[in-house]
C-alpha cells in the first residue's frame, strides 16, 4: 500500500546533468585559482626580497585585486550559463560595473598610504589580470561547446513557421 505526500514535490536543485559550457567555466574558474594561488606564493616571496613588508603587502593586494577582477566574469558567468540572454547581459555588465567600482574604491583608499610597495602591486596585478584573461581564452578555444545541445528546449523559442 503506497501512499502519497501531501506536500508536491519541489526541486531543490537542479538535476540536469552540466552543459559543455559549464564544463568550459568551471576549467576557466580552476586554472584562474591555480594561477592566482602561485602568483600569490611567488609575488609574496619576490615582493618580500625587493620591499620588505611594503612588498608582501603590495602583493597581497595585487593578487585579491586580481581575483575580484578576474573571478566576477568567470563566476558570473558559470551562475548564469543556462539563464536567458537578457539576464546573462543584465548580471554579466552588473558584475563589471561593480568589479570596476571596487578595484577604483580600494585604490582610491590605499593610495596615499605607505603600508604597501605600489610596483609590486602594479606588477602583480598586471601578471594576475593578465595571465587570468589568457587562460580564459585557453578554456574556450580548447573547450568543445556544441552549437545545438540534442534533447534542450528553449524556453523563447518556439515553433518557426515558413514565411510567404
Amino acid at each position: 500500500m503506497t501512499t502519497e505526500s501531501p506536500l508536491p514535490a519541489v526541486p531543490i536543485a537542479s538535476t540536469a546533468p552540466p552543459s559543455a559550457a559549464d564544463a568550459v567555466f568551471r576549467r576557466a574558474l580552476r586554472d584562474m585559482l591555480v594561477l592566482l594561488a602561485a602568483l600569490a606564493v611567488l609575488s609574496i616571496g619576490v615582493g618580500g626580497l625587493v620591499a620588505g613588508r611594503a612588498g608582501v603587502w603590495g602583493a597581497l593586494i595585487g593578487v585579491g585585486l586580481a581575483l575580484v577582477f578576474s573571478g566576477t566574469t568567470v563566476v558570473s558567468m558559470l551562475v548564469t550559463s543556462r539563464a536567458s540572454a537578457a539576464r546573462l547581459a543584465a548580471v554579466v555588465l552588473g558584475a563589471w560595473l561593480a568589479k570596476v567600482l571596487v578595484v577604483i574604491v580600494v585604490l582610491a583608499l590605499i593610495q596615499d598610504r605607505g603600508f604597501y610597495d605600489k610596483p609590486v602591486l602594479a606588477v602583480v596585478l598586471l601578471v594576475g589580470v593578465v595571465g587570468s584573461a589568457v587562460l580564459d581564452y585557453r578554456a574556450v578555444s580548447r573547450g568543445r561547446v556544441p552549437y545545438v545541445e540534442p534533447g534542450v528546449r528553449q524556453a523563447d523559442s518556439g515553433p518557426v513557421h515558413g514565411g510567404s
